[in-house]
């Protein structure tokens, strides 16, 4: 049965995306976050649903007209370079045919990345695409706090298998990324309802967070809810929200997850295993004197009992990098670090830019809210992932081409000329995009200002 309405959904969206390209984005991005196909049992858990949307959003977007060139921020330069760094490392990798199939990966999602900020370019579609990202991967975050509540949270979370967050610590992370988006949306509902839905999905998540019992996602919550802190107006209230809603969220855990967070200085090595502090400080020391004795460093397969017995002070004990930062600097050395961090930055950077100068126009406030929730996602990803190999994950970039895009819309003034679309449905907040795209109220600029009025029908 979920595999027959997954594929009713699948199936007229990719004929959908034929003529509205931007639709198969959204589909892409859903897909690639969420893995809806990985929840079934039948022919479409195997199916090569994500290949067969980029199909029909590259086709269409050949044909259609709505669309801009990708080169619209620093990040995506630095994107750029990186994708061509890590094509050079991979022709001097230690295994280049196993290298070249994990590029062949990144490399699709890169392009779906550039397809992205080609198409996303309305504020329609950029409120549409922080739904769907933030959406698709909150769904884990409400069952699993459902979860950890009913079982009293002694089992942990996982994620969807088969994907980058099917490991519970990976999942922690990944809500602690989206529990900021969830904040910034919940400044753009309008009823109370909606408001107190998006109120105890974000709970939700906190709890699904402290339910997959990873010390990691422990450090990275608390370096969200820092920042967050910190951006919020009334520091006092906001502090002692914070401390009574943690005091009575930790209070429910039990005695399993408190023994689990006393052993902070060890780590899930991803296969079923506790590792030492010793164990990740090994595999760092790898990658690092691997980066020292090859300067492109050593490709995508490295973490192996081949590699380690080179480099590793203990060839014995093999696993992964365990950190963004190690992962970059074993497979593409120090200058891949260097891109990396720099592609960061800049996000980082403008993401500040939204927030000091979104509020210069009226029409531009919300900007100022998402760019400081965007900082403080980015933030527990920065923090969360120093301790797990999450360096080519979909949701950061996702992120990156949301400020990217925010930002230019701001700084060109898009929404002069942008045209007005009469809403046709909602749902929970959510614009049905297809109803408002499809029957558009028709604009056209006028000869003596740059704004829009309706062509009369």
């Amino acid at each position: 049965m979920r595999d027959l309405a997954l594929f009713m959904i699948l199936a007229p969206g990719c004929a959908i995306a034929l003529r509205f390209p931007f639709v198969g984005v959204m589909l892409w991005t859903w897909v690639s976050l969420m893995n809806p196909h990985r929840m079934t049992w039948g022919f479409m858990y195997s199916a090569p649903v994500a290949m067969a949307i980029a199909l029909c959003t590259l086709l269409g977007l050949l044909y259609t007209k709505e669309k801009r060139s990708p080169w619209i921020g620093t990040p995506v330069n630095w994107l750029a370079v990186l994708i061509a760094w890590m094509c050079i490392t991979t022709l001097f990798a230690f295994n280049v045919a196993g290298s070249f199939e994990q590029l062949q990966k990144v490399l699709k999602i890169d392009l779906m990345l550039f397809v992205t900020l080609m198409l996303v370019r309305t504020k329609r579609e950029i409120l549409t695409l922080v739904w769907v990202v933030t959406a698709s991967t909150a769904y884990f975050g409400i069952k699993g706090g459902l979860f950890t509540l009913a079982s009293g949270g002694g089992f942990r979370v996982y994620g969807p298998p088969g994907s980058y967050i099917s490991e519970n610590n990976a999942l922690a992370v990944a809500l602690v990324i989206a529990v900021p988006l969830m904040g910034f949306l919940l400044t753009t509902l309008q009823n109370a309802w909606q408001k107190r839905a998006m109120v105890g999905a974000m709970v939700l998540c906190c709890v699904s967070i402290l339910g997959s019992q990873s010390r990691g996602a422990l450090l990275a919550i608390s370096a969200m809810l820092t920042v967050y802190w910190w951006r919020g107006k009334n520091k006092v209230a906001t502090g002692l929200i914070m401390l009574i809603g943690g005091i009575a969220v930790l209070s429910f855990m039990p005695e399993t997850w408190w023994a689990r967070m006393g052993t902070i200085d060890a780590a899930d090595d991803g296969s079923g295993r506790d590792a030492s502090a010793g164990g990740r400080l090994n595999a760092w020391t790898m990658a690092f004197n691997l980066a020292m004795n090859n300067f492109t460093g050593g490709g995508y397969s490295i973490w192996n009992a081949r590699i380690f017995s080179m480099y590793a002070p203990d060839p014995s004990h093999v696993v992964s990098a365990h950190s963004i930062y190690f992962h970059m600097i074993g497979e593409h050395g120090f200058v891949g670090l260097f891109i990396y961090l720099g592609m960061w930055i800049a996000t980082w950077m403008s993401a500040g830019w939204l927030r000091k100068n979104g509020g210069k126009h009226p029409e531009t406030q919300w900007c100022v809210q998402f760019g400081a929730m965007a900082q403080v996602s980015l933030a527990g990803f920065a923090v969360g992932g120093a301790f797990l190999s999450l360096a080519y994950y979909d949701l950061p970039y996702n992120i990156m081409v949301i400020i990217v895009v925010t930002r230019y819309w701001a700084q060109t003034r898009v929404w002069e000329r942008e045209p007005m679309f009469k809403p046709n449905g909602r749902l929970l907040g959510i614009p049905l995009f297809f109803g408002d795209r499809l029957v558009p109220q028709l604009q056209r600029p006028t000869r003596n200002s740059g704004r829009t009025r309706p062509i009369p029908q």
